[in-house]
């Protein structure tokens, strides 16, 4: 402190005053990355998605920011934080908020990408029979677990369809099923990790889409996320040209909903509006990257389930159907 002449008056000192402009300036590059992230450019190195993949944990750099400040008594600190504060809520805070229980025309959707090392399938399905879902989707199913998948299941889920290594139980029948092809063009024949199924529940017709997506990969060059990108695109299109006015995608995509590299589905499909249900890695959460998402349809609440044997946790969401939406197909 500076003592002034004449008197016992102290000002801050110089450090001091700096300091809190560090604190100031960072909470102003917080809030412009939250609130801007699309202008960020995504090469090279993919570093907008990447930015994107995390910005739910940009409140945990807020809250560090807010002690940082506390302890050095920083007021232009603190007013700072106000803003990246306001971005933050504006952005995440209404995921924090409990949705409201409708219970009508509602489908709860199981998603859960299983695992192709999963060590105890059998276990792993009997937890997806106690979430109660109407509809489970999976991904990794492998051989010989699939055997074990629908054996289990089986009692709860009469209905199924299963294509390459992506599967759909359904309490209720299912009309029609076919691949979805969502293979980037530099991988070989035979991967296969799309669906579509036309499912008759109590409240009409629903296409029920399970797709995984290509993994994406974070090294020195930044995300490596073409081929994911492209599937996305891909399986944008066959939503885009979807008849069944209702629509339900499920799978692990590989991608948080606030990545651009999703925008050829997030751009036509509505996603969860409470929950953030971080379901991967499963030891440590980080990320959502297994979604519902749907058309015609709220996605309420989405939460994650207990861990299973996979390096993924299980997600369940309650998912609303439009009351005003036809059961029928779209006009071409």
């Amino acid at each position: 402190m500076v003592k002034w002449a004449g008197g016992d008056v102290t000002a801050p000192a110089v450090g001091e005053g700096r300091r809190g402009l560090v604190v100031a300036g960072v909470a102003v590059g917080v809030a412009g990355v939250v609130g801007l992230h699309r202008v960020i450019p995504n090469s090279p190195g993919r570093v907008g998605s990447l930015v994107e993949s995390f910005l739910p944990w940009a409140g945990v750099v807020v809250v560090l920011l807010f002690v940082v400040a506390l302890v050095r008594r920083s007021g232009v600190g603190l007013v700072a934080l106000l803003l990246p504060v306001a971005v933050w809520v504006q952005g995440f805070g209404g995921l924090l908020l409990p949705g409201p229980d409708t219970g009508a025309r509602e489908l709860v959707v199981v998603q859960h990408n299983v695992s192709d090392e999963n060590p105890d399938p059998a276990g792993t399905a009997r937890a997806l029979v106690a979430a109660g879902g109407d509809l489970v989707a999976l991904e990794e199913v492998v051989v010989p677990a699939l055997a074990v998948y629908e054996d289990v299941l089986g009692a709860d889920y009469p209905h199924h369809v299963v294509h390459g290594t992506v599967g759909l139980w359904s309490k209720y029948p299912i009309a029609e099923e076919r691949l979805v092809d969502i293979r980037p063009r530099a991988f070989e024949e035979g991967w296969s990790r799309g669906l579509r199924a036309v499912v008759r529940t109590p409240y009409g017709e629903v296409a029920a889409y399970v797709a995984h997506p290509p993994s994406v990969r974070v090294g020195a060059g930044g995300l490596a996320s073409a081929p994911r990108d492209e599937s996305a695109r891909m399986l944008g299109d066959a939503v885009r040209g979807e008849e069944v006015g209702t629509v339900i995608l499920m799978g692990d995509l590989n991608g948080t909903v606030d990545d651009r590299g999703l925008g050829p589905l997030t751009s036509q499909l509505n996603v969860a509006e409470r929950g953030f249900a971080f379901s991967y890695p499963a030891a440590l959460p980080l990320a959502r990257i297994d979604q519902v998402l749907a058309r015609s349809a709220t996605v309420g609440h989405i939460r994650t389930l207990p861990a299973t044997g996979s390096d993924h946790l299980p997600v369940a969401a309650r998912v609303t159907l439009d009351p005003l939406q036809a059961s029928g197909r779209l006009a071409p």
